[in-house]
């Protein structure tokens, strides 16, 4: 009696090609924009309990700062590969013309690039 036949597994089937590499870590990001989220949310429930200061010795431990930097580039890498990828789903008409994919990509990084510069603006202006 024969069984069925069942090719072995290859766990690592997206490192030999680099587009699947990419897609796969553009996916694992999403953990880390998810901590981030997380931790945002901390430092909000910190703030409203007023246990600021607990919560500023957690954040400056080494490990978490690490882990925030990582977190950081991530939720960059992920931002970008996104916006890149708007105009792929997005089909802008203006009058029956179709706006080409670098317009819109180019409006949102500008509009990414804004909010970053008067988000950065309100965070480090002196008191």
């Amino acid at each position: 009696m024969t069984g069925t036949y069942r090719p072995p597994r290859d766990s690592l089937w997206f490192t030999r090609t680099r587009s699947y590499t990419l897609f796969v870590l553009r996916e694992l990001t999403s953990v880390l924009v998810a901590w981030s989220a997380v931790f945002l949310i901390m430092l909000l429930a910190a703030l409203l309990d007023g246990d600021f200061r607990d919560f500023a010795v957690m954040a400056a431990q080494p490990w978490m700062i690490a882990l925030n930097v990582v977190a950081l580039v991530a939720t960059a890498y992920h931002a970008v590969t996104f916006l890149n990828l708007a105009p792929k789903a997005t089909v802008v008409r203006l009058d029956g013309w179709r706006v080409p994919a670098w317009m819109i990509q180019g409006g949102n990084h500008s509009a990414w690039f804004a909010l970053s510069v008067l988000i950065a603006y309100f965070i480090l202006r002196s008191p």
